[in-house]
């Protein structure tokens, strides 16, 4: 532009009006935001809807677990996310904070459970190895109390069975836990129904209580009469019929188990309740066995070693175990000046019979001592026996001995006292030391010094013989010889004569034959005498023609 154009222009201009433009609705650039606060208030609310309960769950540790990642599922089915982790106040648990949904208001219920899934090796397997890839997650047994709180305690291991699942538990009682664990399987039939869910000693230390859970359909075999027992490791029996080796299953050798059966003579009753108690046998054979009744306790006093019984061993009647000895011990009779064995055993008497049985029912604690004292009058004694003569093991043997000597007892006496009598093994060895004291008498140097003179004087009499034989040899064989020819002489002419062909033999022939015929002649005349006896006196008379 031209420095004249520039002149031209006026140094001041006067200022522009600015007129607002009439609009009454807002523009179209504040819809955006209006439109983006407004999805965020309802999101915002949806969220605050949705939310569930929120609750703490207590662990000993954070393993696995991450803030905003872990999620809660139920069944497969993810029902919250952990929020926060943070540590007790104490430092001895991790609190984990757990959103729950809003459909998930049920698993806060009093009795849920929670436990961390990880991958885990133990008696019931493997499991959880699907978070080696996806991550631990919080696991959830859902509970059905009524009552709602928001805190709870973590299991550390996963519950063996969740309420989900159809059956009934029962609650055994035995001595002690053997090998059994937590997941250890329930075989009934050798068919796996059930598992161990949990144990705990009892308040006053003799015993363990055990809580087993039987799956559905097979927890209606389980009835008032049903017996369990372990089922762990081998049974070996060796009797009568062999060797014979019992086993419920390869898994119960190396974790452990629990059988049960109904004895077969026992009648049908129903169902058991939920919890109801039972008594562990430690083998099938204690668990199938008839009642015992109630136990009388009785001592014996040995005179002889005890090697070889243990507490334990059984107490036999004629074959049939009627109880067991309890302890063993040493007792010294002051008044004898000796040492006893007094041994104590717990006997059965309902194992002896139901008639038995039954006539000690009805009587009283005298009249008991007397029948008892009547069976000791009649013989009855206590013996041990060897139960193997592998290992040497003892057993302590009732029966009745009428030749047994008489004895006198304390009647009074608590526990009762049951005579012995020494063994036969024992009786061989009072006889064998009594042998050998008698052998010890024995002058056996005498005798050998006798019996090397008697060698002497016989091998001088052997030496004398042989010389008597030499001179046997020397003179009286040869004319034995020469004697021996004369007599084969003789026999040879006799042979000569005897011949048939010899003449002495044709002479006497000859003979023989001229007496035949005298013979016969002389038979003719006699005939003809007794027919005519008056030839004797006549003589001879012609017969007429």
């Amino acid at each position: 532009m031209s420095e004249n154009h520039l002149s031209t222009i006026p140094d001041t201009l006067p200022e522009p009006q600015r007129t607002p433009p009439r609009r009454w609705l807002p523009g179209l650039v504040w819809l955006i935001p209006l439109i983006a606060a407004a999805v965020g208030l309802s999101l915002a609310a949806h969220a605050i809807l949705s939310r569930g309960p929120e609750i703490t769950l207590s662990f000993l540790s954070a393993e696995g677990l991450e803030a905003g990642k872990t999620r809660v599922k139920f069944k497969d089915v993810d029902i919250g996310t952990v929020q926060r982790i943070a540590l007790s106040q104490d430092s001895r648990k991790v609190l984990v904070t757990v959103q729950l949904a809003r459909e998930a208001e049920q698993f806060a219920a009093a009795d849920s459970r929670f436990w961390v899934v990880r991958p885990r090796i133990d008696v019931g397997g493997v499991s959880g190895l699907n978070t080696l890839f996806s991550g631990a997650y919080i696991g959830v047994d859902a509970g059905h109390s009524t009552l709602r709180k928001t805190e709870f305690t973590g299991l550390e291991t996963p519950p063996s069975v969740t309420r989900d699942r159809s059956g009934r538990q029962f609650v055994l009682h035995a001595s002690d836990l053997g090998s059994l664990d937590i997941g250890s399987p329930v075989y009934y039939r050798r068919v796996r129904v059930g598992q161990v869910v949990g144990y705990n000693l009892d308040e006053n230390g003799k015993g363990v209580t055990l809580h087993a859970f039987i799956n559905a359909p097979y927890d209606r075999f389980v009835d008032g009469n049903t017996r369990f027992w372990h089922a762990s490791g081998f049974d070996l029996k060796v009797d009568s019929n062999g060797v014979r080796l019992n086993t419920q299953a390869l898994a119960t050798v190396m974790l452990g188990g629990i059988a049960f059966q109904t004895p077969e003579d026992q009648g049908s009753t129903p169902p058991a309740l939920e919890n109801t108690d039972f008594a562990l046998a430690a083998d099938q054979d204690s668990a199938l066995k008839a009642p015992d009744g109630s136990a009388a306790v009785a001592v014996l006093n040995f005179s002889q070693s005890l090697r070889g019984l243990v507490p334990g061993a059984p107490v036999d009647f004629r074959g049939v175990v009627i109880g067991q000895v309890l302890s063993l011990g040493v007792d010294y009779d002051a008044k004898r000046q000796e040492f006893r064995m007094p041994v104590v055993i717990q006997l059965y008497p309902d194992r002896l019979g139901s008639r038995f049985h039954d006539a000690q029912s009805h009587e009283s604690e005298s009249l008991k001592r007397q029948h008892f004292m009547a069976l000791v009058a009649r013989g009855l004694r206590a013996q041990l026996r060897t139960g193997n003569l592998l290992t040497g093991q003892l057993y302590v043997a009732i029966d009745f001995f009428p030749k047994a000597p008489p004895v006198k007892l304390d009647e009074s006496r608590v526990p009762i006292e049951l005579p012995t009598i020494p063994n036969s093994l024992d009786e061989i060895q009072v006889q064998l030391a009594d042998i050998t004291s008698k052998l010890s008498k024995v002058p056996f140097d005498k005798i050998g010094r006798d019996l090397h003179t008697t060698l002497n004087s016989l091998d001088a009499t052997l030496k004398r013989s042989e010389t008597l034989v030499g001179h046997l040899n020397d003179d009286v064989a040869p004319q034995m010889v020469a004697a021996m020819k004369d007599a084969r002489s003789t026999l040879a002419n006799a042979n000569r004569l005897l011949s048939g062909d010899a003449p002495l033999q044709q002479d006497a022939r000859r003979t023989l034959q001229d007496l035949s015929r005298a013979a016969v002649s002389l038979r003719v005349l006699t005939d003809y005498l007794e027919r005519h006896p008056e030839a004797l006196i006549r003589g001879k008379q012609e017969e007429k023609p």
